[in-house]
């Protein structure tokens, strides 16, 4: 029997099924693009942002965090079980987030294979990269803020867009990371 993949909200760390989203996150973002546990107590208290664990049926699938803007979600972090890789699960999830909302995630520059093949991956869900120099920080000490690329959905990010939405990283998300007083991230 086929199941539909389902996001159920977590609402702290110990809800069932964090444990196992924690471990994959861990194992499949650099120390640089991840929080520390502790900074999602907070953050869960924030309407803005969600934790979702992906389900098929009991089946772990993966894990999605994201963020409500003005205007747009923010998909913060999204990681595929390891054992599912490859079956489409990605590109499955992915899609039914996004149906019917505007949508901004950022990727690494298109610069060797791996990111390549990320780069074409979201474009054949209808993201489009933009053209705005995006300077991103890292979440942890030691700080080093790192190039991205934005991407959006369905239509590329107006400068004004762009603009808010780095705003929304500055004042919002990063409230919960490591910073004092982030600065970054900017639009060149």
């Amino acid at each position: 029997m086929e199941h539909r993949l389902q996001f159920i909200p977590l609402h702290s760390r110990r809800d069932k099924g964090w444990d196992e989203a924690w471990e994959l996150y861990e194992n499949s973002f650099p120390a640089c693009e991840r929080w520390d546990a502790a900074g999602y107590d907070p953050a869960f208290d924030d309407p803005a942002f969600e934790a979702d664990v992906i389900r098929r049926g009991e089946e772990f699938i993966g894990l999605l965090f994201h963020w409500k803007g003005n205007g747009f979600h923010y998909i913060e972090h999204l990681a595929i079980s390891p054992r599912l890789r490859g079956q489409n699960m990605g590109s499955q999830a992915l899609a039914a987030f996004c149906e019917g909302r505007r949508v901004i995630l950022e990727i690494d520059p298109p610069e060797d294979e791996i990111s390549i093949r990320r780069l074409h991956f979201y474009e054949r869900l209808g993201f489009v990269a933009n053209p705005h120099d995006y300077i991103h920080p890292s979440f942890r000490r030691p700080f080093h803020p790192h190039r991205l690329v934005l991407m959006s959905r369905p239509e590329p990010l107006t400068d004004d867009e762009a603009h808010r939405f780095a705003d929304f990283i500055r004042e919002h998300v990063l409230r919960y990371s490591e910073h004092e007083h982030p600065e970054l991230p900017r639009i060149g």
